[in-house]
């Protein structure tokens, strides 16, 4: 079978590579990858490490679909020829998320893991969950982690419902998700974002939507929502942006941090974040149970993820080109 495989740190050490297909151990189930979602994580890892513990050669991916085709002994938790989708961190299962206070978990797949840019994969059966049966394999392929990450901001964390209004940052992957998240459940949804995207995610069920380019957002939004500001918001950048997202949000508010694209170090005001009584989530991913939950929904629903390009297998490094440039949504490389 094909594997991408690189042998040290950097997108120039990536070969595509003939390898033996594996055998499923013990608990395990063999799957035949049929789609991989990127993220910006991925390229992330692929380029600098990341700081993980990279084990050599090292797969980079984490969000695959595939079918299972053969079972270890003692997997019984799925059948040959059963649909799945990977887990992005599979030994969170539910509850709360494992390590302590000095020592946070962060076991994920194409990290702390192997990655899953490959043919076949052979992983505890623990590892996946059913795939959705309304979505194509590069659909449900986008779950995983964009997916679950703003289902686990808005669904799980948030309690999002009706009445509610939802600001959403960016039109990548997980704020898209957002947007079809918080409509589902009624929620009154304003896009902060670059103007020709805004067009296609008033499309997509955005109520309103913000140039953050030519006016000033945080000022747009409060006027959008007769100074009462957003319940609940997706804050994707991080550092002094962090800040702003303080200023816009409701009394009693959620601000979900979830990326940090200037920087991993936030500041905001301090009045307004205790006057206001805001509640501020550090959201990474989620759990497997979130996740069942998150494809029930989407069964449900209707909800059907956004993909900006598909890549054949040996086309990777033009999908992480894809993502350097910015994606509307997902970029999927396809197997099948």
């Amino acid at each position: 079978m094909k594997r991408w495989e690189m042998d040290g740190i950097g997108r120039d050490r990536l070969e595509l590579r003939e390898v033996p297909v594996p055998e499923p151990g013990r608990g395990e189930v063999l799957v035949r990858v049929a789609a991989v979602s990127l993220n910006h994580r991925d390229k992330l890892v692929t380029d600098n490490g990341r700081g993980l513990p990279l084990a050599f050669p090292f797969t980079p991916g984490s969000d695959l679909a595939g079918t299972v085709v053969a079972l270890g002994d003692e997997a019984g938790r799925f059948a040959v020829g059963d649909r799945v989708i990977s887990t992005f961190t599979p030994d969170w299962i539910d509850g709360m998320r494992p390590g302590n206070g000095r020592t946070p978990a962060y076991r994920t797949l194409g990290g702390f893991h192997p990655g899953v840019l490959a043919e076949y994969v052979a992983f505890p059966q623990d590892w996946f969950v059913a795939a959705p049966a309304a979505l194509n394999d590069a659909e449900a392929s986008t779950l995983p982690c964009a997916g679950l990450t703003a289902w686990f901001a808005l669904a799980e964390r948030g309690r999002v419902r009706a009445g509610e209004t939802v600001l959403v940052e960016g039109t990548g992957g997980v704020s898209l998700f957002g947007i079809q998240i918080a409509k589902a459940h009624g929620a009154e949804v304003i896009v902060s974002g670059s103007a020709h995207k805004l067009d296609r995610a008033m499309a997509l069920g955005a109520d309103h939507c913000v140039d953050r380019a030519r006016e000033d957002w945080v000022e747009a939004v409060l006027a959008l929502t007769g100074d009462r500001g957003a319940d609940q918001i997706l804050e994707v950048v991080g550092g002094a942006h962090f800040g702003r997202a303080v200023e816009v949000a409701a009394v009693g508010g959620r601000i979900h941090q979830i990326g940090a694209l200037e920087g991993f170090e936030v500041s905001a005001p301090v009045m307004p974040l205790l006057l206001k009584d805001l509640t501020v989530h550090g959201i990474g991913t989620g759990h497997r149970r979130a996740l069942e939950d998150l494809v029930r929904a989407v069964d449900r629903t209707g909800l059907r993820p956004v993909i900006d390009g598909r890549y054949p297998l040996a086309g990777l490094p033009a999908a992480f080109g894809h993502l350097d440039r910015g994606a509307f949504g997902k970029v999927v490389v396809e197997l099948a």
